[in-house]
């Protein structure tokens, strides 16, 4: 079953891909990561998106260095510390992403369209249960992905101490 999935996956992974070339060819992976791992997390800071993205401390401050060059990030000094840095997307970097999600979206319909309609329902229905497994943890998680509550919190967030409120933005 497993390896069936995983040939069937390459196809979702192509539409994926294909998107991110069409989209943010400028952006690397490891920048269009830290971007949506921002959106999730607005105002994070630096040592966080590295934990997240698993970086190094300095790679994930080049980056961010790169990314703020090239308009997608913004910094600012932290709320409660102003020793600490905030990240944030710029208006530029949500347009892209939005982009990037309805390519991908315009990309699936394609094939969806070439479907049955018991083979459409079938997939959705197997998809939402394949994710409320891999939400509840029953599951192992991607490394180096956020796996994120309908909420936008991330499931066993070890870069936000308990108590702390999580930080989300919603697409």
């Amino acid at each position: 079953m497993s390896a069936a999935l995983d040939e069937a996956a390459g196809t979702l992974l192509a539409v994926w891909e294909a998107a991110r070339e069409r989209t943010t060819s400028r952006l690397s992976s490891a920048q269009l990561r830290a971007i949506m791992v921002v959106e999730q997390y607005d105002g994070i800071n630096l040592r966080r998106l590295a934990t997240l993205t698993d970086m190094l401390l300095s790679s994930a401050s080049r980056l961010c260095d790169r990314l703020v060059a090239a308009g997608m990030l913004e910094r600012e000094p932290g709320r409660y510390d102003r020793r600490e840095i905030s990240l944030h997307l710029t208006p530029a970097a949500l347009r892209l992403l939005a982009e990037l999600r309805a390519d991908r979206r315009h990309r699936l319909e394609r094939i969806l369209a070439g479907m049955s309609p018991e083979g459409r329902a079938a997939l959705v229905r197997g998809m939402r249960e394949f994710d409320e497994v891999g939400r509840r943890g029953e599951a192992p998680v991607a490394e180096g992905w956020p796996m994120l509550q309908p909420s936008g919190e991330r499931i066993g967030d070890p870069a936000r101490p308990s108590g702390e409120p999580p930080v989300a933005r919603t697409a």
